[in-house]
């Protein structure tokens, strides 16, 4: 079981960056595929960016492809998301989820950080 925790949202200004971090629990962090997700108001949560155990394998949705970068410090235990050239359609409550690699589901979930893009 691992538990997590988001932080590094806020607020920013079209054009500005953001860098999210989430911190794990455990000792096998390592064995986790980590994913990003993010759910706007009045919109289904979409899965953003993921990346795998050693982080050799990432992947982004086109809609932020080139803007985010997913990466992960397993001996910190955290993953990371460096949000480029935000937009006002980024604007969302993001989270952190991992998985087993030989699950689909996401079965831990972190609480959410709030990102929000002016103008």
């Amino acid at each position: 079981q691992v538990q997590l925790v988001e932080s590094g949202g806020g607020l920013v200004q079209a054009g500005g960056s953001l860098r999210l971090s989430c911190g794990a629990s455990g000792r096998t962090f390592s064995s986790y595929y980590m994913g990003w997700f993010r759910q706007a108001p009045g919109k289904e949560r979409e899965l953003v960016a993921t990346i795998s155990g050693g982080g050799g394998i990432t992947y982004y949705a086109d809609s932020v492809k080139g803007r985010f970068t997913v990466s992960r410090v397993n001996a910190e235990k955290t993953v990371y998301l460096q949000m480029n050239s935000l937009k006002p359609e980024d604007t969302a409550v993001y989270y952190c989820a991992a998985r087993t690699s030989w699950r689909l589901e996401y079965d831990y979930w972190g609480q959410g950080t709030q990102v929000t893009v002016s103008s």
